[in-house]
């Protein structure tokens, strides 16, 4: 493009200086000669105008050229705050999001088993490579660090005292004791035999054998009726006694300073006992190889149930409108909470890599993209500037002659 324009320069100054040689032979090339002198003068000063906005003009360090280069920090700033500002703004984003409806799109697009299972295939290779990185000691480590930050450290005592005694209130712990009778009572009906050396043993070596089978078993008798009382009536005394007890012990978890230091002393030895540190590592381990396992294999269960999961809530979303209209409600929010947050990191990601570009690169780059129309300014500027001076001299010889 610029070998064009430079042609029909070119072409102007050769048509003016035959036309101008010859005019006085030939006085209608005097129209020809003022087109193309006037196809001179705007192809000079449109290249004029176009080179100043790249380099300085023939080298010459004249004012206001080379502005590209020369301003090129001041453009990047420009450029990103004109992003910022028209195209990051609320009322731009808010405006466009409310016309799509990603949920619809979205759903629709996962809908699809393949897209389906390509989402689930992307993700699963995503968490199995991250997991793969993760260091077993690190992440040891790291478990232990949060188990000892928001388990251990915490005191144990009040917090289970008050979740006892709010279960207390609530008779939830009734369900618990029927459950134990009932396993005490079926316990005592499967082991008779543990109470024969209780009582008989004790008895004078003298009494007949039957007396101790019937002192055993009628203790063995005593002890079941009294399970299946106990079972039965919700008001039994070992009921109240044990409730009394309970409620005595929460008290005592919340406001009992010596129960509450055992019951830390405790808890201290058990997380301090290597074998917990061991299988903790081992359970990390053991959760990293079933985790690696189970994403890998594509056609697993897991996959298969993710897949599933996903293109189910894609056709939930696309039979309920109210639910897509909260989606993309949703969605449009946390689009206008990114751009507020972030639309000045984003413009300012512009204005920065524009600074960081060569000058000579930055005005390749631009030059590169809108050079080539601006060369039709060159090749505009010859044809108007021949067709104006042109009119020009047909405007001075008909007043010639008319004067």
């Amino acid at each position: 493009m610029k070998a064009l324009a430079a042609s029909l320069l070119v072409a102007a100054a050769v048509v003016f200086a035959v036309a101008f040689a010859l005019q006085d032979r030939y006085p209608w090339l005097g129209f020809v000669r003022a087109a193309a002198e006037g196809a001179m003068v705007g192809a000079l000063a449109d290249w004029f105008a176009v080179t100043a906005l790249f380099r300085h003009p023939l080298g010459l360090r004249i004012p206001h050229t080379a502005i590209i280069p020369t301003r090129k920090d001041e453009i990047g700033a420009s450029l990103g705050e004109f992003v910022e500002t028209n195209f990051l703004s609320d009322e731009v984003v808010a405006g466009k999001l409310g016309t799509i409806d990603l949920a619809g799109a979205a759903a629709d697009w996962l809908s699809q088993p393949q897209n389906a299972r390509r989402v689930v295939a992307e993700s699963s290779r995503g968490m199995t490579g991250l997991v793969a990185l993760l260091d077993e000691d690190r992440m040891r480590e790291a478990i232990e660090g949060v188990v000892r930050t928001h388990l251990v450290t915490p005191l144990w005592g009040p917090p289970l005292g008050r979740l006892g005694a709010r279960v207390l209130e609530s008779g939830g712990h009734h369900e618990a004791v029927d459950l134990l009778l009932d396993r005490l009572d079926e316990w005592l009906a499967a082991n008779p035999d543990v109470f024969a050396p209780m009582v008989s043993r004790r008895l004078p070596s003298w009494l007949p054998s039957i007396v101790d089978r019937v002192v055993d078993e009628r203790l063995h008798a005593e002890v079941r009726r009294f399970v299946r009382e106990t079972r039965k009536d919700p008001d039994h005394p070992l009921r109240r006694s044990l409730d009394e007890y309970l409620a005595q012990f929460a008290d005592r978890l919340q406001h009992d300073e010596p129960t509450i230091e055992r019951l830390e002393a405790a808890k201290g030895r058990a997380f301090d006992d290597p074998r917990i540190r061991e299988l903790a590592a081992s359970a990390w381990a053991a959760a990293r190889t079933a985790a690696i396992d189970a994403l890998s294999d594509e056609d697993g269960e897991l996959r298969r149930r993710a897949e599933a999961f996903v293109s189910d809530v894609a056709r939930r979303v696309r039979a309920d409108d109210e639910l897509r209209a909260s989606l993309n409600t949703r969605l449009t929010g946390a689009a206008l909470h990114l751009v507020t947050s972030y639309r000045s990191d984003i413009a300012h990601v512009i204005t920065e890599t524009v600074q960081s570009w060569d000058a000579s690169e930055t005005t390749e780059k631009i030059e590169t993209q809108i050079g080539r129309d601006l060369q039709f300014i060159r090749i505009n500027g010859t044809v108007v500037g021949a067709l104006a001076g042109l009119a020009i001299y047909s405007a001075a010889v008909g007043v010639s002659a008319l004067l």
